[in-house]
């Protein structure tokens, strides 16, 4: 069984673009740095983190995200009467981009495309939904450590957090790191957005198809990627477009590129930490239990996430 034990540093790794030691072809290999979390992992951080009982769910409302970028379309829904059942049963139709709200970036959704692809569901969400995601999280709150020093954070103005500001605030917080952790990144997109007027939203959209656009996001570079590899970071998340900042300040450095397509650490974006961060807060602790459920489909890109934190 695969242990942490068993993973090397990020200077001890010959191919630093790619360390994914599985099988072709085989469940662990869908399952990327997940296969990590076995149940021993499991049972020792519930033990040491569920004191309260207290819960706060993490999927940003999917109404919310009225105009998203890149072309994608917003979420559909429509509700209709069962057919010899109107007006006393109902069903639901969907129709949704998991990328135009909370989702979790499968490790196809950045990856060379093969020959049937499609039909293929080698490295497919799907793997991760036979028995969820459950391990610790820790909550770096950018967006309070900015309001702290008299500032205001700012989700879509491309700011970058530095691993120097990482590391203050889980000082600040007693974070300390620990492998099998997933990294939660609060950087004040969902913040932002919702207090845009429909017209500046409308805005955002259009300057996502001519690339002109800002996510604040983690800065990134090779400390940084260091520091996910060292730490043995399972999954990472924030509640930005993008994890990490865009537009990149250092192009030879793609965290989508080491993390879903090197490493098999999947990436989710647009969760919503503001309750999440209010709970930290009230309990005077930033670390957490974390359980995610994506969706049960074998050749899945991405999914919505599902996710819930328990202190």
């Amino acid at each position: 069984m695969a242990t942490f034990a068993d993973l090397p540093t990020f200077d001890e790794l010959k191919d630093k673009q790619k360390y994914w030691p599985a099988k072709a072809g085989s469940h662990e290999e869908g399952l990327g740095m997940l296969r990590y979390l076995t149940p021993a992992h499991v049972a020792k951080v519930v033990q040491h983190e569920v004191k309260t009982g207290e819960r706060v769910c993490l999927n940003w409302d999917m109404t919310r995200l009225e105009t998203p970028g890149f072309n994608r379309f917003p979420c559909q829904h429509k509700i209709v009467p069962i057919p010899n059942y109107e007006g006393v049963a109902w069903d639901d139709i969907w129709r949704f981009k998991p990328q135009a709200s909370s989702q979790w970036d499968g490790f196809r959704h950045y990856s060379a495309m093969q020959p049937d692809g499609k039909r293929r569901d080698r490295i497919g969400v799907g793997h991760w939904a036979q028995k969820g995601i459950a391990t610790r999280g820790f909550l770096i709150d950018y967006v309070s450590y900015v309001e702290k020093k008299g500032g205001v954070a700012n989700g879509m103005n491309g700011t970058a957090v530095t691993l120097e500001e990482v590391l203050e605030i889980a000082k600040e917080c007693n974070i300390e790191f620990q492998p099998g952790d997933i990294f939660f990144l609060r950087v004040g997109f969902t913040k932002t957005w919702e207090a845009l007027t429909l017209d500046k939203k409308k805005e955002y959209r259009e300057a996502t198809k001519a690339h002109k656009h800002g996510h604040s996001g983690l800065i990134q570079s090779e400390a940084v990627t260091r520091f996910l590899c060292d730490n043995h970071v399972v999954a990472v998340a924030g509640d930005g477009v993008s994890f990490e900042v865009r537009p990149n300040k250092d192009n030879d450095w793609s965290l989508h590129h080491y993390l879903l397509a090197g490493w098999g650490v999947p990436i989710g974006e647009m969760f919503d930490l503001e309750r999440l961060a209010e709970l930290c807060k009230q309990q005077n602790r930033w670390t957490f239990f974390v359980t995610s459920s994506p969706l049960n489909h074998p050749r899945a890109v991405a999914s919505p996430p599902a996710c819930m934190a328990i202190f």
